[in-house]
């Protein structure tokens, strides 16, 4: 399913992991940004031939250059719409780099790990970098 992710918005509820991680972004980020590193912090992005494996979700807006705190799991709310309660989230294909999808990527060598769950239509608890213990998703 596409997500209607408006890119601006939305807040950090809860983050877990270590505190004050701070990353140097190689190009701009936006507040739940799935964030990985391919000669620097980039947004990730699940395409074949251009894989970047999320790692951490973006804690705050950056621009290239700008030194931004970033987790390795977070509460992300009011940042989508149209989520399905209980489904899986994936990293974006495409040009939809930083965003996430509850559609697994399907072509062959495309990046398709569990990132995160979807709790209400505009909330995901999302652990790019880390596997929990136990999933969320039924």
């Amino acid at each position: 399913m596409a997500l209607a992710d408006a890119q601006i918005g939305g807040r950090i509820v809860q983050a877990t992991g270590p505190v004050n991680i701070t990353i140097k972004a190689s190009n701009s980020v936006r507040l739940g940004d799935i964030v990985g590193y391919s000669s620097g912090w980039v947004r990730a992005l699940a395409t074949v031939g251009g894989v970047i494996q999320g790692l951490l979700v973006a804690g705050e807006d950056g621009d290239a250059g700008e030194t931004i705190v970033a987790y390795q799991a977070a509460l992300v709310d009011g940042r989508y719409t149209g989520g399905t309660v209980g489904a899986r989230a994936y990293v974006a294909e495409g040009t939809d780099a930083g965003k996430i999808t509850e559609t697994a990527p399907t072509t062959q060598n495309d990046a398709n790990t569990v990132i995160g769950t979807c709790l209400a239509a505009d909330t995901y608890y999302l652990h790019p970098g880390i596997v929990p213990a136990r999933s969320l998703a039924p």
